[in-house]
């Protein structure tokens, strides 16, 4: 026996699948690449685009818009008592350089697709609900990502977010105010206001759904995340007169430090993600002893415990494998694992069981703003499959059955979570 209402049942039966397909490839079109991705970084004008296009779409219905002051951007269905706090879904529009359509995206417009089946629905809810669209997600602009919800959790301070710069020397503040100044006439809103729940869809970004055949991953937490920025100094000398055993050889020290943490990190139960994701060597001229190496290190694991250990062995294995040069290990960001609230992820799991769509409990490895969120209210989140698992690649692919799944699942936990 299903345990949705008739309400959350009628609004997730007037999701229309080829409505949100079209949606999501119009989306697409601000930063597509040739390769079928997307471009579409924070604050840009592709990202402005579809900021507007999400204005226009929330203006059809009367539905009501506001941004921050880091420029998350809302769009408010009202409740029957919109006094009292809202329940709130959304994910982010910015990409990564060469990503896909889905990611963020999918949160987006799918949050969007289930306030407007709501509303076709004519269902009252007792609450508002709201779909936001975080800024700067990615951090492939402006670092660190997540940064939207982060400052809106107080998580990081609005005043260093303000002073972020980009590779070409733009301040994310002048970039935010180009932003805002696109869009007049909206409103202008608070952050941190109180929220009532908060639902965030997203596709799963690995393969574990398509693997099992299954359309719906029940999200009961994200992994912990850190991220490090690792300098070496050495010194340069010429390559054909100095002796190696006297070199402070930058690269050779770098990868010998990247060599060992890789070995500290294999684990045969492959719960632990360690990745080098950029790294960098200077000056760079075939004949010159490499003196400065600049290299990122993104850790992530789901146990808080095990998280908090090997975590804190990177700086010491940094250190011991320095071979003469000098390192700085610098941590740019620190998420401990996240829970989500046990009633949203038992609201998942029946809104799945009751739509008879096929599912499985599961953690997230990817971050996301839910988990900023998660602080402030009872959160939790819904997978749908992409496929080959494939995603931050402009190949990311999802089915328009599955992104639908997906935003029946979440229209009905929305109405739901408004009616308590």
């Amino acid at each position: 026996m299903s345990k949705l209402d008739e309400h959350a049942l009628a609004a997730a039966g007037a999701v229309d699948e080829n409505r949100l397909w079209r949606r999501m490839m119009d989306m697409a079109r601000f930063g597509a690449t040739l390769a079928g991705g997307v471009n579409r970084a924070a604050f840009s004008p592709q990202d402005i685009a579809a900021r507007k296009l999400l204005i226009d779409w929330a203006g059809e219905f009367g539905f009501t818009t506001a941004s921050d002051e880091i420029g998350n951007l809302y769009v408010r269905r009202a409740g029957v008592s919109p006094e009292e706090a809202p329940v709130v879904t959304g994910s982010h529009l910015d990409s990564q350089p060469k990503g896909g359509k889905f990611d963020g995206a999918y949160g987006v417009v799918g949050g969007f697709e289930a306030l407007e089946a709501i509303e076709r629905a004519g269902v009252k809810t007792r609450r508002s609900i709201e779909v936001v669209a975080w800024s700067n997600e990615e951090g492939g602009r402006f670092q660190p990502g997540a940064m939207g919800s982060a400052v809106f959790a107080g998580d990081y301070p609005l005043t260093d977010a303000l002073k972020a710069v980009d590779p070409e020397g733009m301040v994310l503040a002048d970039a935010l105010k180009e932003t805002l100044e696109s869009t007049p006439g909206i409103a202008e809103r608070a952050m941190r206001f109180p929220m009532a729940g908060y639902v965030e869809a997203h596709i799963e970004q690995g393969p574990r759904l398509e693997n099992d055949d299954l359309t719906i991953g029940v999200v009961s937490g994200v992994q912990g995340l850190c991220w490090y920025r690792v300098e070496v100094f050495g010194v340069e000398a010429h390559a054909g007169t100095a002796p190696l055993k006297g070199r402070k050889d930058a690269l050779k020290s770098a990868v010998s430090m990247v060599s060992a943490l890789e070995a500290l990190m294999a684990d045969e139960s492959d719960t632990i993600r360690f990745t080098v994701g950029r790294f960098e060597c200077s000056p760079g001229a075939p004949s010159t002893v490499p003196s400065h190496v600049l290299f990122t290190i993104d850790f992530r694991h789901p146990d808080l415990a095990t998280f908090v250990e090997m975590g804190g062995r990177i700086k010491g294995v940094c250190e011991a494998h320095a071979r003469g040069c000098k390192v700085t290990v610098e941590r740019i960001i620190y998420s401990e694992p996240v829970i989500f609230d046990p009633a949203v992820i038992d609201l998942v799991r029946d809104s799945a069981t009751a739509l008879e769509l096929p599912h499985m409990d599961m953690v997230s490895g990817a971050g996301h703003d839910a988990m900023h969120v998660a602080a402030l209210c009872p959160s939790g989140m819904i997978f749908v499959p992409c496929e080959k698992g494939l995603s931050h690649n402009e190949a990311e692919s999802a089915s328009a059955p599955d992104l639908a799944a997906g935003a029946r699942v979440l229209a009905a936990c929305l109405v739901d979570l408004a009616n308590r």
